[in-house]
């Protein structure tokens, strides 16, 4: 034993001499080491980036310090990436030894990092290339590995203690400037504490950032607000992108990283109070939400990444639980999950962001409710969309309307579209208008052939089709733009008697909410619906409702339209104000007009809503003999006509 224990005894003596001469030696040479890994590291950013890296002083300063005096990296025939007046930091020898670099101290003095692009010149253009380096070995990444090592390698080179002095980051895209200038940013004893001036072409603020950072374990819990009155605005989008962003202040917190199982956990929350934001994509006006907060719990395994069902966010008094999800274990799967506990309806209408739902001010209502969606997009078969939106409702029932007033449809009132910000003379929708014309008035003929191009199953849906929702989502996410929509005649009544023809989120999010309140609480009947909206749609060059239409183009009352005069109307109404391009020379129907009339009395046909006695005319060439002759070109134009209602057919009819 005493032999086995002295052996022991020599080995550890042994091991510890080697490590011993070995850092002796180390000491000895390690200015020559230092300045050769320099020359190395230069080297090789030269050749990978075209960039120089100049260091014009490097030594060490004790025994793990280091300091670095006018250091600078200049890409190839583009402005200056950075350039530090003075640097000293400490490195942790142990984790140096086992391939990690973990900072302990840092101080800068006097820095500039400019990201600069001149024309289609980028100063940081090689940067962002892909490493082509690495040989495709046909495995698949592993999110969580791969994040894990990112979180930890970014860790531990943010030191314990840090003392930054005016360090200012520059961002000048084409003349859309930016400078954050940190004043002082000070990390001790796991407290931080900073000073920072934003200046751009529009403002110029004083920030400051306060809190608590542990890099070694994990932890952050730090809030951004600004020193001076007012709110934080966000720099350089609203230039850049004409997005407008503030709040008054952000808090983030990260109470825990950890992997255990293949999988990466992260935990924390975010809040931000009176965030507004502006962009005439949302809204026409300012959105602001008063209070948010976002409980996550990031989940990431070999094959995705989520935010689990257990987060929990809050808009105002709106709480809800989202499950989002990207996989790739087999196919590309996107997975969307939004569950609203039961909530008051009066609490979930006071909560609305104040611009985006303009029109519900004042509304009030009785009631719960509690809501579910379930979305699932599988790259590789999209046409297996799923799409399930469900909200159940207990007791709930409007009591007063805001802005938009759904009970007006039941009564007389005066209708003016709005084209282009402009609106038009007004309708009068009701019996003293002397072309109103009540439901029972219209040719039979043109309300099957408008609901057949329109609106299919309007007298059965609730306010949405919901495989033509679906298959909407599908060729917008296809086309990666809003290319086609879903819109039903009920979607059609709210937007023109109500909203806007605006294509923003705001009046999209607002015709949803009040088609349901109007179909599903019974305000208004489907025949009601149906006369009003016949009454007003856009007809032609300032020309509303099929009263006007009718003696526009045929000189009849709309009871006295023939098939083929209803066909015609009915092609005519998503873009009526071409109409005079339906016709050649001789006054007659183009090709492609006649083939769209063949096309929708076939399906007419086929669904019942024709018998062949309705078709004995058909062969009668349409004469147009109203004021609407006038406008009807004479001389031959190539023009190139979509056959809209093919486009139609595959989804709709």
């Amino acid at each position: 034993m005493r032999t086995k224990k002295q052996k022991i005894i020599v080995v550890t003596k042994i091991i510890a001499s080697l490590f011993l001469i070995l850092f002796c030696l180390f000491y000895l040479f390690r200015d020559s080491i230092l300045k050769q890994s320099i020359a190395q590291v230069s080297s090789k950013i030269e050749h990978t980036y075209n960039c120089k890296l100049t260091i014009k002083k490097v030594s060490f300063n004790g025994l793990t310090g280091l300091e670095a005096d006018e250091l600078s990296l200049v890409p190839k025939n583009a402005d200056t990436l950075f350039t530090i007046q003075k640097m000293q930091t400490s490195i942790n020898f142990w984790h140096l030894f086992i391939g990690d670099i973990q900072l302990g101290t840092l101080k800068i003095d006097n820095g500039l990092v400019q990201l600069v692009q001149k024309g289609k010149v980028k100063n940081f253009a090689a940067f962002l290339k892909k490493d082509n380096t690495d040989i495709t070995t046909g495995e698949k990444r592993d999110y969580a590995a791969l994040a894990y090592r990112i979180i930890s390698k970014a860790l531990n080179i943010i030191p314990t203690d840090m003392k930054i002095e005016n360090l200012r980051f520059k961002l000048d895209d084409n003349g859309k400037k930016a400078v954050i200038d940190i004043q002082k940013l000070v990390l001790q004893n796991t407290k931080i504490e900073t000073s920072i001036n934003v200046q751009t072409n529009t403002f110029a603020q004083r920030w400051k950032i306060k809190g608590y950072a542990d890099p070694r374990n994990k932890k952050v819990d730090v809030r951004f607000f600004n020193i001076d009155t007012g709110a934080i605005k966000v720099p350089y989008f609203d230039e850049r992108y004409n997005f407008k962003s503030s709040f008054d202040s952000i808090r983030l917190n990260i109470e825990n990283i950890d992997k255990s199982g293949g999988e990466l956990h992260i935990d924390g929350f975010t809040s931000i109070s009176n965030l507004r934001i502006n962009h005439p994509k949302i809204a026409s006006k300012d959105v602001l939400i008063k209070n948010v907060r976002f409980d996550y719990h990031l989940l990431l395994g070999s094959r995705f990444i989520a935010i689990d069902s257990s987060s929990t966010a809050k808009f105002n008094s709106i709480k809800f639980h989202p499950y989002m999800a990207y996989e790739t274990e087999s196919d590309t799967i996107y997975k969307l999950k939004v569950n609203i506990p039961k909530m008051k309806a009066q609490n979930f209408i006071s909560s609305l962001p104040d611009g985006l739902f303009t029109h519900f001010q004042g509304m009030e209502a009785e009631g719960t409710f509690d809501y579910n969606l379930n979305f699932k997009y599988n790259k590789n078969q999209p046409d297996q969309l799923i799409f399930d939106s469900n909200l159940k409702k207990e007791n709930l029932k409007i009591t007063k309307y805001g802005e938009a007033n759904l009970n007006k449809l039941n009564g007389e009132f005066i209708y003016r579209a709005l084209i282009d910000n402009v609106l038009q003379r007004p309708v009068l929708v009701g019996d003293a208008n002397p072309n109103y014309t009540p439901l029972d008035q219209i040719s039979p003929y043109l309300r099957k052939c408008v609901l057949t191009t329109e609106d299919p199953s309007f007298f059965t849906h609730h306010g949405f089709i919901n495989e033509a929702f679906k298959q909407s989502i599908v060729k917008n996410i296809k086309t990666r733009k809003f290319s086609r929509g879903a819109s039903t005649i009920s979607m059609q009544l709210i937007k023109n008697v109500f909203l806007t023809r605006e294509k923003t989120v705001s009046r999209k999010l607002e015709e949803i909410l009040l088609v349901y309140i109007l179909e599903n609480n019974r305000i208004v009947s489907k025949e009601r619906m149906l006369e009003v909206y016949f009454n007003i749609i856009e007809w032609g060059p300032n020309v509303y409702g099929i009263g006007e239409a009718s003696r526009y183009y045929f000189q009849k009352k709309p009871s006295e339209l023939t098939l083929n005069e209803c066909l015609y109307l009915a092609r005519i109404i998503p873009s009526p104000k071409k109409f005079m391009y339906q016709f050649n020379d001789q006054g007659k129907l183009r090709d492609f007009a006649q083939k769209q009339e063949t096309f929708l009395t076939n399906i007419m046909m086929r669904r019942g809503l024709l018998s062949i006695d309705d078709t004995i005319y058909k062969s009668q060439p349409i004469i147009i003999t109203g004021p609407a002759k006038s406008l009807i070109r004479i001389t031959v134009q190539d023009t190139t006509a979509v056959d809209s209602l093919s486009v139609r057919d595959e989804f709709d009819f």
